[in-house]
């Protein structure tokens, strides 16, 4: 295990002359050797930040990197604001959550976003502009002393230290601040590549946002780690653009979530992907459809891994030499995982449900400043994933939803992830689906299907019906031609439930 910005100088004397980032959105490429000179000269100038945290709301690029890279080198935290669900408030929260005022972000993002300018913000654009002629020639000169030297010059710490502040997605409730140490992320990225033989001359596609636990470790630090080329993009949405990129670029590594790999699934022809060595989908379940559609158009096993924000995330995946589609793949090496039972806290047998325990190095430090939160979800070590799934007779973890997205309906526990695996297998391929639960007063639940386009209902609840439960079939189906996303593209089950809620509502005012 490492301190992250260290292992990044060590790297950066090795292969200095390798590019390490090509910023796709600009157009800039950057060297190891002038990416270590511009570390150094942003480290000097967040040095003189009063506050020990410092807030990046920058998107995936070159420009975002090194801001990260330099804040833990002059001393500070970065804390990772979210800028594509209300970036205003979510700077707000951070700011007050973490004692903070200083957010790096450029006026460009605000723009795009639509996001005041507010108190504390500084913009790298400005902060480029301002460095000296000085500035340059004594960082420069810095980068050329040797590496025992260098580590000498920048802030030193340890492995317990935080790295990073992240943010949990909220889909399900407010947000919390998710404390990441070096020791959680550098053994992360140790245990994962024990599962995947990644290498100096891979080359890592990062479209996926730095303020997302996914993003960070496997599309920064991971490439980090072997001194890979970086290839960023900022916006993870438009996916021709992505795909002319994995074309021209020619990654072999690119990760990400289910939607997102849908999206440029749709937007290639055979042929565009063939750099491509491994593609892993994680954050959401993946369905299906989309492992056959990459395995079918492209020839490309798509593998399935799960991870959580306070597991630095990677906790199991599917690889070449252990893959079992349809399940999230076996514990990586040094992680523990115990199935534990959701009522008498005993642990389960193979094949049994129960909530998912984690533990090893890369769970959390805990909640910032959140003792409480801390205490419910780590105890004895492990941490409780609040997912709940099963261990199977060969090792493999199978992943059957959150817990607070199963329902409790005449004594029965219902996995709504469950209903929408069912659903999704009978939809046209042009549609999304969720569903939701919504109180009800006789039954304590009702079980609401979401879907992007009108279906014939009373065929579609025929055919779940001979693999569900009559309590389990939606009685309900609602369109909603947009379904909310969080920045990591999985659905917003919260704002999704608090729609229908009002949809509904307004819908018995009319009916009265």
């Amino acid at each position: 295990m490492y301190l992250l910005h260290q292992n990044f100088i060590k790297i950066a004397k090795k292969y200095p002359d390798k590019i390490a980032i090509k910023d796709c959105t600009t157009g800039k490429k950057i060297t190891y050797s002038k990416a270590l000179i511009a570390t150094l000269i942003l480290a000097n100038k967040f040095k003189k930040f009063s506050d020990n945290c410092v807030g990046i709301m920058l998107p995936t690029s070159g420009g975002c990197a090194l801001a990260i890279i330099a804040t833990l080198m002059s001393g500070k935290v970065p804390v990772m604001i979210n800028y594509s669900t209300g970036p205003e408030n979510n700077i707000k929260f951070a700011q007050k959550k973490c004692n903070f005022k200083t957010v790096i972000t450029s006026k460009a993002l605000l723009e795009k976003v639509n996001c005041p300018v507010l108190n504390g913000m500084i913009f790298l654009e400005e902060l480029v502009n301002d460095i000296s002629a000085k500035d340059r020639i004594l960082s420069a000169l810095s980068s050329k002393l040797p590496v025992s030297f260098l580590l000498n010059k920048i802030h030193k710490g340890n492995i317990e230290d935080t790295a990073v502040i992240l943010f949990t997605s909220g889909s399900e409730k407010e947000p919390k601040a998710v404390q990441l140490s070096h020791k959680n992320i550098s053994s992360n990225i140790l245990s994962f590549v024990k599962v995947f033989p990644l290498n100096k001359d891979d080359i890592m596609l990062a479209n996926l946002p730095f303020f997302h636990v996914f993003g960070l470790t496997v599309n920064l630090w991971t490439p980090l780690h072997f001194g890979m080329t970086i290839v960023t993009y900022a916006n993870p949405l438009e996916y021709k653009n992505i795909v002319n990129i994995i074309k021209q670029e020619k990654p072999t590594i690119m990760v990400g979530t289910p939607s997102f790999l849908s999206g440029y699934l749709r937007s290639s022809k055979t042929g565009d992907f063939k750099s491509l060595r491994f593609v892993i989908s994680g954050a959401d379940k993946c369905p299906d459809t989309l492992r056959e559609g990459y395995q079918k158009r492209h020839d490309i096993t798509l593998y399935e891994g799960y991870g959580t924000t306070e597991t630095s995330p990677v906790i199991s995946v599917n690889s070449p030499e252990n893959n079992k589609p349809g399940s999230i793949g076996k514990p990586i090496p040094d992680v523990q995982v115990k199935i534990e039972n959701y009522e008498t806290g005993e642990e389960c047998k193979p094949n049994q449900m129960g909530k998912i325990l984690v533990k090893g190095n890369l769970v959390m430090k805990g909640y910032f400043d959140d003792i409480e939160q801390t205490s419910l979800r780590i105890r004895g070590g492990w941490y409780d994933t609040g997912d709940m799934g099963y261990l199977d007779e060969d090792g493999f973890l199978w992943h059957c939803g959150r817990l607070m997205r199963f329902v409790k309906i005449g004594g029965e526990m219902i996995s709504l992830v469950r209903v929408e695996n069912v659903l999704e297998k009978y939809l046209p391929k042009d549609v999304e689906c969720c569903v939701v639960e919504i109180p009800d007063a006789q039954k304590g639940a009702k079980i609401i299907a979401v879907t992007t386009k009108q279906i014939n209902e009373k065929e579609i609840t025929k055919k779940m019906s001979h693999e569900l439960p009559n309590i389990a079939i939606p009685k309900y189906f609602i369109v909603l031609e947009d379904l909310p996303k969080m920045g990591s593209g999985k659905i917003d089950f919260r704002k999704t439930t608090e729609m229908i809620r009002t949809m509904m509502d307004n819908q018995k005012e009319i009916e009265q």
